[in-house]
């Protein structure tokens, strides 16, 4: 299960956070997630993402980790928001502090078919991921639902 952690690490043995993208998609409707192959979260439902590269925008590692993890192409449109992800050991240690920058990119082509990091993409409705049974990231519902609200403000007829 995603994992919070309540305060900060002596500075000797805390791992520094590592700057990392997920592309928030969304296309028909639907918003595009990955089951995780690897940790943080394997095994549950996030946004596609990863660690961005020296030299390499926010937008562009967004795109980059779409296309890889899922085979699908989008548009970038804006950063909207920042999460954190928390990597613990079996005994509870934090192993890796990822700060996950969402971008909210526009689906310009492709189906989803499971790459790279993933397991499994598929595309889901919004009312799904209140399902009991779904695992999902920690925040993933709440990232998407704000997504939702950006598009919708930002295709609304002009009065």
């Amino acid at each position: 299960m995603p994992t919070e952690t309540s305060g900060p690490l002596p500075a000797a043995s805390a791992p520094r956070p590592i700057a990392a993208v997920i592309a928030v998609v969304s296309h028909e409707g639907r918003i595009l997630l990955v089951r995780r192959a690897n940790p943080p979260d394997a095994g549950f439902w996030g946004f596609p993402g990863g660690k961005i590269e020296a030299g390499e925008t926010i937008e562009n590692a967004a795109v980059r980790e779409l296309l890889e993890e899922t085979g699908v192409r989008a548009a970038p449109l804006r950063a909207f928001t920042a999460v954190d992800a928390f990597d613990h050991d079996e005994q509870g240690q934090l192993r890796q502090h990822f700060v996950l920058i969402a971008v909210l990119c526009k689906w310009t082509s492709g189906e989803p078919m499971a790459g790279d990091d993933a397991l499994e993409a598929r595309w889901f409705h919004l009312d799904e991921l209140d399902e009991a049974g779904l695992a999902l990231s920690l925040d993933v519902a709440k990232v998407a639902r704000q997504a939702d609200s950006l598009r919708a403000e930002a295709f609304a007829p002009v009065a």
